[in-house]
């Protein structure tokens, strides 16, 4: 009988020292600053969200991003139209140097649509994107329309 007894206090003693080593571990993360690095994945998490989606000034910021490059697109299509009318009266001269403007223009123009539709597509933008503007432009479009 006296040998159980002694069997069952080793087992207590070793479940309470492996328990407060435990407790010793978690209050030295805490304490030595390793609970941040336990955390940091889901701090992380929170942190881009309040960066992004709850900040304010993002929301503004994007919600007038998609207009901007809707217009950029239109204003790149309307400046091309008229040095299309131009170049039909225009010196041989002045017909080369309308050519480079338009293909600078039709550059620019790609670049707008792109950058609007990959913008379109990110899943944190995707909240301030108006709902008159179209999801997407298309890049092979002679006009680009602002509004649905």
């Amino acid at each position: 009988m006296w040998g159980v007894r002694e069997g069952a206090r080793l087992g207590v003693w070793s479940v309470a020292g492996v328990i407060g080593l435990a407790v010793l571990y978690v209050i030295g993360a805490f304490a030595f600053g390793s609970a941040a690095w336990i955390t940091a994945p889901f701090r992380g998490e929170v942190e881009k969200r309040e960066n992004t989606v709850a900040s304010g000034d993002f929301r503004q910021t994007t919600y007038e991003e998609f207009f901007d490059l809707c217009e950029a697109a239109q204003n790149a299509e309307g400046t091309i139209r008229v040095l299309q009318e131009e170049r039909e009266s225009a010196s041989p001269t002045r017909r080369a140097q309308i050519d480079q403007s338009i293909t600078a223009l039709k550059v620019s123009r790609l670049e707008s649509v792109n950058d609007y539709n990959s913008k379109a597509a990110q899943e944190h933008r995707a909240p301030f994107h108006d709902k008159d503007l179209p999801y997407r432009l298309d890049v092979s479009a002679e006009r680009t329309t602002c509004t649905n």
